[in-house]
């Protein structure tokens, strides 16, 4: 049974960092794409980062430069550094893993909240 369970969340001031992480178990991590997403009031849930097995990364338009995805293999754990946070940024973020050998099949955790003030 695949798992994934994201910490980090949290109530930050504008210009403030925080680092999501997100632990998976139940897949095979290291051949497994991992990502953040990120869902805010009334919006859909939207890509923010994703890492590939060999470390290759894409970004959001409205991330690059501040947000950077890094994974630790032998930790089975993805994380997502997020510097110059904005109020916009406010949501609450997913990690997700695209099992690695079934195609279309994604699986999702519970979300962190993460809230911006002004």
């Amino acid at each position: 049974q695949v798992q994934l369970v994201e910490s980090g969340g949290g109530l930050v001031q504008a210009g403030g960092s925080l680092r999501l992480s997100c632990a998976a178990s139940g897949i095979f991590f290291s051949v497994t794409v991992m990502g953040w997403y990120r869902q805010a009031p009334g919006e859909q849930r939207e890509l923010v980062a994703v890492i590939f097995s060999g470390g290759g990364t894409n970004y959001a338009d409205f991330v690059k430069g501040r947000f950077t995805i890094s994974r630790d293999n032998a930790k089975n754990t993805v994380y997502l550094q997020m510097n110059s946070l904005k109020p916009e940024d406010t949501a609450v973020y997913y990690c997700n893993a695209k099992d690695p050998l079934i195609r279309g099949r994604d699986y999702w955790g519970q979300g962190t909240r993460v809230t911006v003030s002004s």
